[in-house]
């Protein structure tokens, strides 16, 4: 076998060194230099190393870098909220765990571990997180960034069962009621229990979408609250096209909103002090004088020379806070905005009122979510279905 060659290096006298000109990743001439042919030998092993990787990047981005340029290239086609959503979780779901490998390089094995996060979650947010793996890669497949998408074979069930939700009792309502009237949530409060609108369409409503006089007094639905850097931002683009609708409003809601308005300079139901939308800090101010009245134990944190001491509290029903005699712990049950809506929705179907009529007055897209999250109360009564099994049986013999 012939002996391999030394390299032959152009010797720079003005430098007294020796030079070896490479082709960069772009095109561009790169000089390396060197005291001595081997130690030259060297470096440009190491350049070149360099410029591979540096063209491989270029071909082959990040997890971060393509999963960023996908959050922007579909920004233009979604909701602003959708975006925000989606956005949250890439970041926390796909970025945080993946964002450092190459797009090419992420295997099966590499998603399912990172995905894995999400699964702790709720249902909805795995099912929301696993569509965000396919659709990104999905798009790097098209555009030929990789060869094969390491989420095709992704399960679909994952995520924690949620929680069977519970309506607000008659008296319920009454105490919570009772907790917060002349405070700020009531008006809020009152819109979802007796409206059901969802935490947005409330806080979005304006006196113009209101009409509280005639036989029927009815709210039009037009209008979405979101918030941007704690701004709030008002949309016309509602969540799907059944969230637009009218909703007729009974006398204890309209009796509340006349007295909300003749004390009213906004164009909002309901308002900051200054008359305009809330921000999520003033909405959360807002709900904390419901959150401040239960009875939940809660951790706070103070700092005592220096340092940051936890603070449990314990309420006790019926007894004030120490620190505000104005507050009374009088809520002993769990609520949110959501529940409230939850209890109209409820309301109304014991009531008697058909599914088609409340899909409708609760701007749900389509029948079959009304009828998957409420056909329990509908059709699984005893009261209600004791007539028709026996009526089924009347000529069994016995």
């Amino acid at each position: 076998m012939p002996r391999r060659k030394k390299p032959i290096y152009e010797f720079i006298a003005s430098r007294n060194e020796y030079r070896k000109r490479l082709k960069g990743p772009s095109g561009n001439r790169i000089s390396v230099y060197a005291k001595t042919p081997e130690e030259l030998t060297a470096k440009i092993a190491i350049v070149q190393r360099e410029i591979e990787e540096e063209v491989y990047h270029r071909e082959n981005p990040t997890v971060k870098e393509y999963a960023e340029k996908w959050l922007a290239m579909h920004g233009s086609h979604v909701r602003t909220t959708t975006l925000t959503d989606y956005t949250s979780k890439v970041k926390i779901y796909i970025i945080e765990p993946l964002g450092d490998k190459y797009m090419a390089e992420v295997t099966p094995d590499d998603v399912k571990m990172a995905i894995g996060k999400a699964a702790q979650q709720s249902a909805s947010i795995y099912r929301s997180v696993q569509m965000l793996y396919k659709m990104i890669f999905g798009s790097a497949l098209e555009s030929r960034i990789i060869d094969e998408s390491p989420c095709k074979n992704l399960n679909p069930r994952g995520g924690k069962t949620p929680k069977e939700k519970k309506a607000l009792t008659d008296e319920q309502v009454a105490t919570l009621l009772d907790a917060v009237r002349d405070l700020p949530p009531y008006p809020f409060i009152m819109l979802c229990l007796y409206s059901g609108l969802r935490r947005e369409e409330a806080l979005a409503l304006q006196w113009d979408s209101v009409f509280l006089e005639g036989d029927a007094p009815h709210i039009v639905v037009c209008r979405a609250w979101h918030t941007e850097h704690n701004r709030p931002v008002i949309l016309t683009d509602l969540k799907t096209k059944a969230a637009k609708r009218t909703i007729p409003i009974p006398p204890q809601l309209v009796e509340c909103l006349k007295e909300v308005k003749e004390n009213s300079a906004s164009d909002f139901v309901i308002a900051n002090r200054d008359g305009g939308a809330l921000s999520e800090t003033q909405w959360r101010r807002v709900w904390g004088y419901v959150r401040t009245r239960t009875v939940r134990e809660r951790t706070y944190y103070r700092y005592v020379n220096g340092q940051k001491i936890p603070h449990t509290v314990t309420p006790v029903l019926g007894e004030r806070a120490a620190h505000n005699s104005d507050v009374v712990y009088s809520i002993d049950f769990e609520v949110t905005p959501h529940q409230l809506r939850h209890t109209y929705i409820t309301n109304l179907l014991l009531a008697g009122v058909d599914v088609k009529t409340v899909q409708v007055l609760a701007g749900h897209e389509h029948a079959k979510i009304t009828l998957d999250i409420y056909t329990h109360l509908t059709y699984n009564q005893p009261k209600d279905l004791i007539s028709k099994v026996n009526q089924a049986f009347a000529n069994n013999p016995k």
